[in-house]
Protein backbone atom coordinates (compact mmCIF):
# COMPACT_ATOMS: atom_id res chain seq x y z
CA UNK A 1 0.00 0.00 0.00
CA UNK A 2 1.29 3.52 -0.60
CA UNK A 3 -0.30 7.00 -1.12
CA UNK A 4 0.95 10.32 -1.51
CA UNK A 5 -0.83 13.64 0.10
CA UNK A 6 -0.30 17.03 1.25
CA UNK A 7 -0.60 17.28 5.22
CA UNK A 8 -0.36 19.45 8.11
CA UNK A 9 1.56 18.54 11.15
CA UNK A 10 -0.51 18.18 14.17
CA UNK A 11 2.23 16.80 16.17
CA UNK A 12 4.77 13.60 16.80
CA UNK A 13 5.35 11.57 19.79
CA UNK A 14 8.10 9.28 19.88
CA UNK A 15 8.90 5.60 19.42
CA UNK A 16 11.86 3.89 19.91
CA UNK A 17 15.72 6.07 20.56
CA UNK A 18 15.02 7.89 17.05
CA UNK A 19 12.00 7.47 15.51
CA UNK A 20 8.65 9.16 16.27
CA UNK A 21 4.82 8.71 15.10
CA UNK A 22 3.80 11.68 13.20
CA UNK A 23 0.24 12.76 12.96
CA UNK A 24 -0.97 14.95 10.19
CA UNK A 25 -3.97 16.14 8.53
CA UNK A 26 -4.08 15.74 4.77
CA UNK A 27 -5.90 16.41 2.04
CA UNK A 28 -7.65 13.25 1.09
CA UNK A 29 -6.46 11.02 4.05
CA UNK A 30 -7.88 12.81 6.66
CA UNK A 31 -6.58 12.89 10.09
CA UNK A 32 -3.37 9.92 9.70
CA UNK A 33 -1.11 8.46 11.50
CA UNK A 34 2.71 7.27 10.35
CA UNK A 35 6.20 6.29 11.51
CA UNK A 36 9.20 8.44 10.63
CA UNK A 37 12.28 6.87 10.90
CA UNK A 38 14.68 8.71 12.31
CA UNK A 39 12.33 11.72 12.91
CA UNK A 40 14.46 12.73 15.78
CA UNK A 41 17.17 13.80 13.72
CA UNK A 42 18.71 17.05 13.32
CA UNK A 43 17.66 17.71 9.90
CA UNK A 44 13.64 16.22 10.30
CA UNK A 45 12.85 17.72 13.65
CA UNK A 46 12.96 21.20 12.03
CA UNK A 47 10.07 19.90 9.48
CA UNK A 48 8.28 17.77 11.73
CA UNK A 49 6.74 20.40 13.97
CA UNK A 50 3.19 21.15 14.04
CA UNK A 51 1.53 24.14 11.78
CA UNK A 52 4.02 23.03 9.13
CA UNK A 53 2.99 21.78 5.25
CA UNK A 54 4.59 18.85 4.30
CA UNK A 55 4.17 16.16 1.24
CA UNK A 56 3.90 12.91 2.85
CA UNK A 57 4.42 9.67 1.17
CA UNK A 58 2.73 6.90 2.92
CA UNK A 59 3.89 3.11 2.62
CA UNK A 60 2.61 -0.05 4.40
CA UNK A 61 2.37 -3.85 3.72
CA UNK A 62 -1.44 -3.88 4.62
CA UNK A 63 -4.16 -0.72 4.42
CA UNK A 64 -4.67 -1.03 8.57
CA UNK A 65 -1.27 -1.17 9.50
CA UNK A 66 0.55 2.21 11.42
CA UNK A 67 3.13 2.55 7.85
CA UNK A 68 5.48 4.66 7.53
CA UNK A 69 5.62 8.25 6.80
CA UNK A 70 8.33 9.99 4.72
CA UNK A 71 8.06 13.93 4.89
CA UNK A 72 9.43 16.95 3.12
CA UNK A 73 8.57 20.62 4.14
CA UNK A 74 6.60 22.62 1.73
CA UNK A 75 5.93 25.50 3.96
CA UNK A 76 7.87 25.95 7.38
CA UNK A 77 5.22 27.47 9.64
CA UNK A 78 6.37 26.28 12.92
CA UNK A 79 8.95 28.58 13.99
CA UNK A 80 6.70 31.67 13.24
CA UNK A 81 3.81 29.94 15.35
CA UNK A 82 6.01 29.29 18.35
CA UNK A 83 6.71 33.18 19.00
CA UNK A 84 3.10 33.22 19.62
CA UNK A 85 1.69 31.69 22.45
CA UNK A 86 -2.22 32.92 20.76
CA UNK A 87 -0.94 30.46 17.67
CA UNK A 88 0.31 28.38 19.87
CA UNK A 89 -2.70 27.33 22.07
CA UNK A 90 -4.86 28.09 18.57
CA UNK A 91 -2.66 24.87 16.87
CA UNK A 92 -3.14 22.73 19.72
CA UNK A 93 -6.89 23.45 19.74
CA UNK A 94 -7.77 23.01 16.00
CA UNK A 95 -6.20 19.35 16.48
CA UNK A 96 -7.99 18.63 19.22
CA UNK A 97 -10.69 19.36 17.51
CA UNK A 98 -9.79 17.03 14.59
CA UNK A 99 -8.97 14.63 16.96
CA UNK A 100 -13.01 14.43 17.69
CA UNK A 101 -13.02 13.11 13.86
CA UNK A 102 -12.58 8.80 13.22
CA UNK A 103 -8.60 8.32 12.19
CA UNK A 104 -8.35 8.42 8.27
CA UNK A 105 -11.80 10.07 7.37
CA UNK A 106 -10.91 12.51 4.37
CA UNK A 107 -12.50 16.00 5.80
CA UNK A 108 -11.16 17.72 2.72
CA UNK A 109 -12.85 21.13 3.67
CA UNK A 110 -11.36 21.27 6.99
CA UNK A 111 -8.03 20.67 5.72
CA UNK A 112 -8.82 23.59 3.11
CA UNK A 113 -9.76 25.89 5.88
CA UNK A 114 -6.65 25.28 8.00
CA UNK A 115 -4.34 25.62 5.44
CA UNK A 116 -6.08 29.75 4.97
CA UNK A 117 -5.78 29.62 9.14
CA UNK A 118 -2.48 28.71 9.59
CA UNK A 119 -0.78 31.81 8.19
CA UNK A 120 -3.07 34.24 10.69
CA UNK A 121 -2.87 32.19 13.55
CA UNK A 122 -1.08 35.13 15.34
CA UNK A 123 -3.05 38.02 14.28
CA UNK A 124 -5.22 38.00 17.77
CA UNK A 125 -7.93 40.33 15.41
CA UNK A 126 -8.61 37.48 12.94
CA UNK A 127 -7.65 34.21 15.16
CA UNK A 128 -10.76 34.78 17.40
CA UNK A 129 -13.24 34.69 14.60
CA UNK A 130 -11.25 31.89 12.32
CA UNK A 131 -11.16 29.41 14.96
CA UNK A 132 -14.96 30.03 15.57
CA UNK A 133 -15.92 29.53 12.33
CA UNK A 134 -13.79 26.21 12.28
CA UNK A 135 -15.68 25.05 15.17
CA UNK A 136 -18.95 25.30 13.43
CA UNK A 137 -17.75 23.51 10.55
CA UNK A 138 -16.25 20.76 12.74
CA UNK A 139 -19.54 20.13 14.83
CA UNK A 140 -21.15 19.93 10.74
CA UNK A 141 -18.96 17.61 9.94
CA UNK A 142 -19.66 15.71 13.27
CA UNK A 143 -23.09 15.78 12.07
CA UNK A 144 -24.27 18.83 13.94
CA UNK A 145 -24.33 21.32 12.09
CA UNK A 146 -26.26 24.56 12.87
CA UNK A 147 -28.56 25.93 10.60
CA UNK A 148 -27.98 29.95 10.79
CA UNK A 149 -29.70 30.85 7.47
CA UNK A 150 -32.67 31.67 8.36
CA UNK A 151 -35.65 31.88 11.47
CA UNK A 152 -36.84 28.41 12.72
CA UNK A 153 -40.04 29.92 13.63
CA UNK A 154 -40.60 32.28 10.74
CA UNK A 155 -38.56 31.56 8.14
CA UNK A 156 -37.09 34.79 7.44
CA UNK A 157 -33.55 35.05 6.62
CA UNK A 158 -33.17 38.81 8.37
CA UNK A 159 -32.63 40.04 11.54
CA UNK A 160 -31.13 36.56 12.89
CA UNK A 161 -29.95 37.41 16.08
CA UNK A 162 -30.31 34.05 18.43
CA UNK A 163 -30.08 30.42 18.04
CA UNK A 164 -32.01 28.10 19.81
CA UNK A 165 -30.53 26.11 22.49
CA UNK A 166 -32.95 22.87 21.14
CA UNK A 167 -32.14 22.81 18.27
CA UNK A 168 -29.39 24.76 16.84
CA UNK A 169 -31.51 27.33 14.63
CA UNK A 170 -31.34 30.41 13.78
CA UNK A 171 -34.28 33.03 15.25
CA UNK A 172 -35.28 36.39 14.41
CA UNK A 173 -35.23 39.33 16.81
CA UNK A 174 -39.32 39.06 16.84
CA UNK A 175 -39.69 35.35 17.43
CA UNK A 176 -37.41 35.06 20.08
CA UNK A 177 -38.03 38.24 22.00
CA UNK A 178 -40.60 35.91 24.67
CA UNK A 179 -37.67 33.46 25.42
CA UNK A 180 -34.32 36.00 24.85
CA UNK A 181 -33.39 35.04 28.60
CA UNK A 182 -33.60 31.10 27.31
CA UNK A 183 -31.63 31.98 23.73
CA UNK A 184 -28.13 31.75 22.61
CA UNK A 185 -26.82 34.89 21.09
CA UNK A 186 -26.03 34.50 17.37
CA UNK A 187 -23.13 37.02 16.05
CA UNK A 188 -23.69 38.71 13.01
CA UNK A 189 -19.99 37.68 11.65
CA UNK A 190 -21.01 33.92 11.93
CA UNK A 191 -23.47 33.90 9.25
CA UNK A 192 -22.21 32.65 6.12
CA UNK A 193 -21.42 35.47 3.72
CA UNK A 194 -22.01 37.93 6.52
CA UNK A 195 -18.32 40.09 5.02
CA UNK A 196 -18.57 41.18 9.00
CA UNK A 197 -16.05 41.17 11.61
CA UNK A 198 -16.76 40.28 14.98
CA UNK A 199 -16.02 42.60 18.08
CA UNK A 200 -14.55 41.39 21.62
CA UNK A 201 -18.18 40.61 22.83
CA UNK A 202 -19.13 38.99 19.25
CA UNK A 203 -16.15 36.65 19.73
CA UNK A 204 -17.11 35.62 23.13
CA UNK A 205 -20.20 34.96 22.12
CA UNK A 206 -19.41 32.63 19.13
CA UNK A 207 -17.40 30.18 21.52
CA UNK A 208 -20.02 30.59 24.02
CA UNK A 209 -22.14 29.35 21.26
CA UNK A 210 -19.91 26.64 19.74
CA UNK A 211 -19.03 25.58 23.33
CA UNK A 212 -22.63 24.80 24.14
CA UNK A 213 -23.36 22.58 21.39
CA UNK A 214 -19.71 20.51 22.05
CA UNK A 215 -20.79 20.22 25.05
CA UNK A 216 -24.30 18.93 24.85
CA UNK A 217 -23.28 16.63 21.32
CA UNK A 218 -19.84 15.68 22.02
CA UNK A 219 -18.09 15.74 25.22
CA UNK A 220 -20.77 14.90 27.50
CA UNK A 221 -21.90 11.79 24.76
CA UNK A 222 -18.18 10.50 25.19
CA UNK A 223 -17.63 11.13 28.53
CA UNK A 224 -14.79 13.42 27.74
CA UNK A 225 -13.51 17.13 28.86
CA UNK A 226 -13.28 20.41 27.20
CA UNK A 227 -9.41 20.56 25.51
CA UNK A 228 -7.47 22.97 27.67
CA UNK A 229 -6.21 24.04 24.39
CA UNK A 230 -9.83 25.44 24.25
CA UNK A 231 -9.66 28.01 27.50
CA UNK A 232 -6.48 28.48 26.82
CA UNK A 233 -6.79 30.20 23.44
CA UNK A 234 -9.92 31.94 24.94
CA UNK A 235 -7.74 33.04 28.01
CA UNK A 236 -4.72 34.30 25.11
CA UNK A 237 -7.24 36.08 23.30
CA UNK A 238 -8.71 38.26 26.33
CA UNK A 239 -4.72 38.81 27.94
CA UNK A 240 -4.33 40.18 24.28
CA UNK A 241 -7.54 42.63 24.52
CA UNK A 242 -6.46 44.09 27.81
CA UNK A 243 -2.90 44.66 26.68
CA UNK A 244 -4.13 46.36 23.69
CA UNK A 245 -6.82 48.55 25.44
CA UNK A 246 -4.25 49.78 28.05
CA UNK A 247 -1.68 50.41 25.71
CA UNK A 248 -0.68 54.33 25.56
CA UNK A 249 -3.03 55.91 23.32
CA UNK A 250 -5.33 53.32 23.03
CA UNK A 251 -8.59 53.20 24.08
CA UNK A 252 -10.97 49.99 25.30
CA UNK A 253 -13.34 49.15 22.53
Amino acid sequence: MEWRDEGIILGTRRHGESSVILEAMTRGHGRHMGLVRGGRSRKQQPVLQPGNRVDLVWRARLDEHLGIFQAEALEMNAARLMDSALAVHALQLLAAHLRLLPERDPHGGLFETLCVMIPHLEDAGAAGELVARFELLVLDELGFGLDLSRCAATGQSHDLIYVSPKSGNAVSREAGEPWRDRMLALPAFLRRGSGLRGDAVAVEDAFRLTGFFFSRHVYEPRGIEEPDARGAFLAALRKHRISVASAPGETAA
